[in-house]
């Protein structure tokens, strides 16, 4: 059994010559994940959403004021990036970057072999990669472009669910994975979290805005999460309540 634990998170944009004062975006964050079970995320724009997703990471652009996350006991806000990726955790990007020049085949392989902590055996993994490929729809071509670059938007999130596959987290952040899919994409990228989870009973963190995923990847909590902190918590049906009647009863004051 894995588990994320986040305990009081504050944090805000990092500081810079051009910005030296900065807004906190994070509030006062508590969540936990456990393996096998799904957690979405919804809230309004600008409500923070991404930034948590950013924080778990690491991206160096956020700084963490206060508060915890530890993975099965481990801090992480203790590792690079690169550790926390090898300790099991995975960010699925809302807008996942190009990378000219270096080769899909040569990225998996490069990431594989650094979670791992070997290198995967040549002929094993090339039919490891394209038995996941033929999972997602993904054409094998792919494997010698550049990465994501010439890539559609549904292409690139498959991309993102090809790594998930892969690499084989024990925790997954998804960021609005969803956001651009048209409804074949969304039902192919959606059949790939929902193996990922069966097969490696993975924790699922889910951010959207659209219950429209959630008709396939099922959460076992939905979360409220307004101006930086989560606002209340509920079942499956608390999407649908959002789905029909929004965010406003859960905003503040000076929100609403």
């Amino acid at each position: 059994m894995t588990t994320l634990e986040i305990k009081g998170l504050t944090a805000r944009v990092a500081a810079t010559e051009d910005s030296p004062e900065t807004v906190e975006i994070l509030k006062g964050v508590d969540l936990t994940i456990e393996s096998g079970k799904t957690h979405a995320i919804m809230g309004p724009n600008g409500s923070g959403k991404s930034t948590l997703a950013y924080v778990i990471a690491g991206h160096p652009k956020y700084e963490v004021t206060g508060g915890t996350v530890t993975l099965d006991g481990e801090d992480v806000l203790a590792m690079e990036v690169d550790e926390r990726a090898r300790a099991g955790l995975f960010l699925a990007m809302q807008y996942p970057t190009e990378i000219p020049g270096v080769s899909t085949a040569n990225f998996l392989r490069s990431a594989a072999t650094a979670v791992r902590g070997e290198a995967p055996k040549l002929r094993h993994w090339v039919k490891e990669v394209k038995e996941a490929m033929s999972d997602l729809d993904f054409d094998p071509a792919f494997s010698e472009r550049s990465v994501n670059e010439g890539f559609s938007g549904g292409e690139k999130k498959r991309h993102e669910i090809l790594q998930l596959d892969l690499l084989k987290p024990k925790i997954a952040v998804l960021d609005e994975t969803d956001s651009g899919l048209d409804v074949d994409a969304l039902r192919v990228v959606s059949e790939g979290v929902n193996r990922y989870k069966a097969e490696e009973n993975g924790g699922i963190l889910l951010i959207t805005h659209y219950t429209r995923i959630l008709q396939y990847i099922k959460p076992d909590t939905v979360h409220v999460f307004v101006d930086g902190r989560i606002a209340a918590s509920g079942g499956a049906e608390l999407a649908d309540e959002l789905e029909a009647n929004g965010y406003e009863k859960y905003l503040t004051p000076a929100n609403a």
